[in-house]
Formats: structure tokens, C-alpha cells, sequence
């Protein structure tokens, strides 16, 4: 007999391209700046911000670099998968820093081919191809939060 995953509840329906382009936006704010994933984070339909906490401000060139590395990985047509994985053993694969104090003992784990690998609860695309095209709208550097708005748009 099967064991049914007890996962905590989800409170917010996530429009999945967009939220998957938020993963590959992590990762690639983690390769290029060595910062953690996105402090604050509003994921949205028709746009989204995410925060990064920085020690410099960037250039308008490494920003154009984000945008260009987000479009090759999601060209890469990256299969998205989810496995369960006992809390125990997700801390090795992950970081359970944002973790709620009240997560399951059993968590669901996001790949996104061998870009990027987080403990997630959304919704997501089955494949990058899904995605569509990564659009950096605008940013701006305060006190250290680099703070990013951008939108998905038709290939």
C-alpha cells in the first residue's frame, strides 16, 4: 500500500511560466553574484519583482548578461521534474533556509533539468520550452536590494 505525502498548504495559485522563470532567475542571480536566492519575491501573470541582497550595485552590461543567460536556459528546453524527499535528506540536496518553521517532514523538490534544484510547493511548466521569453523590465540598487521587474512575452 502507497503512503500519501502530507505536503503543507499552498495559498496562492502561481501562473507556472512565471513561476518557473523565477527559479532560473535565482539560479542565475546565485552563479553570476554568489547571492542568495531572492529575498522578497512577487510572482505575477502579466510581470513580477524579485529582491537580491548585493555588495555592489550591478552594471546595465551584467544586467543584460542575467537576461541573456535566463533566454539561453530556458532555449535549452529543460525538462521541469518534482521529486518527494524526506526533510532529513532535502538538506543535502537544497538549502532550507526559508523553510517555515511548520514544513512537512516531507518535502517537494523542483529540478529544473541541471540548472536549478529548490524545495518548492508552486506550480510550474513541464518543460522551459513552456516558458516563453524572459523580458527584464526594469531594476534599481538601494542600501544593497537590487530589486528586478520583468515579464514573460511570446518567442
Amino acid at each position: 500500500m502507497e503512503q500519501e505525502i502530507q505536503l503543507n498548504e499552498h495559498n496562492k495559485q502561481e501562473y507556472p511560466p512565471m513561476h518557473t522563470a523565477e527559479h532560473i532567475l535565482n539560479q542565475t542571480m546565485v552563479r553570476m553574484f554568489g547571492c542568495p536566492r531572492s529575498k522578497n519575491a512577487h510572482i505575477e501573470r502579466k510581470k513580477s519583482k524579485c529582491d537580491y541582497e548585493l555588495q555592489e550595485e550591478p552594471t546595465a552590461e551584467m544586467m543584460e548578461e542575467v537576461e541573456r543567460r535566463i533566454n539561453e536556459v530556458i532555449d535549452r528546453h529543460l525538462p521541469v521534474t518534482i521529486e518527494f524527499v524526506p526533510k532529513a535528506e532535502a538538506g543535502k540536496i537544497v538549502d532550507l533556509s526559508k523553510l517555515p518553521e511548520d514544513a512537512s517532514e516531507t518535502l517537494r523538490i523542483v529540478r529544473i533539468g541541471d540548472y536549478d534544484t529548490c524545495a518548492c510547493i508552486g506550480a510550474h511548466v513541464n518543460n522551459t520550452s513552456e516558458i516563453g521569453h524572459f523580458k527584464m523590465l526594469t531594476y534599481d540598487y538601494t542600501d544593497g536590494r537590487l530589486r528586478l521587474r520583468f515579464k514573460l512575452t511570446e518567442r
